[in-house]
């Protein structure tokens, strides 16, 4: 499958089967994370994989968000290592950088047939205590992946919906 195809076929699930990551699965996951660019490669994402009873236990009683998947990258910024742009005072590239580790996340999951929800909507500071996250972190985001439950779900309708070029490009 070439990118685009695969890109293409990735979409938001909401519904995992309870099937485990296979930890060879897990260790290229990991890997795609591992060779996602950064600023100045300064690497400051903290990847924390939930995958134990108590884990789990703990991130579903904070966010609805999790739809039964057996893993969860909870991914942070190190506030102490990311990039500081000495041309913009106050820019630094910290939720970029966590962006751009879980997009590899993201893809690399696609490939390995499994399935993903970027998940925004969870309360940080909860997480944080939760999870006993140091004070120089601060976490971005929630990445469920696993096994798609295709008798629950599949895109949702959104999936392939997209605004005209002419709203989202501007040729100069």
């Amino acid at each position: 499958m070439d990118f685009l195809e695969l890109a293409k076929s990735r979409y938001s699930c909401r519904a995992f089967t309870d099937r485990p990551v296979e930890d060879e699965k897990l260790e290229k996951l990991i890997e795609a994370a591992r060779i996602a660019p950064t600023g100045k490669n300064n690497q400051p994402q903290r990847i924390y994989v939930l995958k134990s009873e108590d884990a789990l236990e703990k991130i579903n009683s904070i966010c609805r968000c999790i739809y039964g998947a057996t893993t969860v990258f909870m991914i942070a910024v190190d506030k102490d290592r990311e990039w500081q742009s000495s041309y913009e005072e106050g820019f630094t590239s910290g939720v970029q950088d966590v962006a751009i580790v879980a997009s590899h996340i993201m893809l690399e999951a696609q490939d390995l047939g499994l399935a993903s929800c970027w998940v925004n909507a969870f309360p940080q500071t909860k997480a944080e205590a939760l999870f006993s996250i140091p004070e120089n972190e601060r976490v971005i985001l929630l990445l469920p992946v696993g096994y798609a439950d295709p008798e629950k779900g599949g895109p949702s309708p959104r999936h392939t919906e997209s605004r005209e070029d002419t709203e989202m490009i501007q040729l100069k």
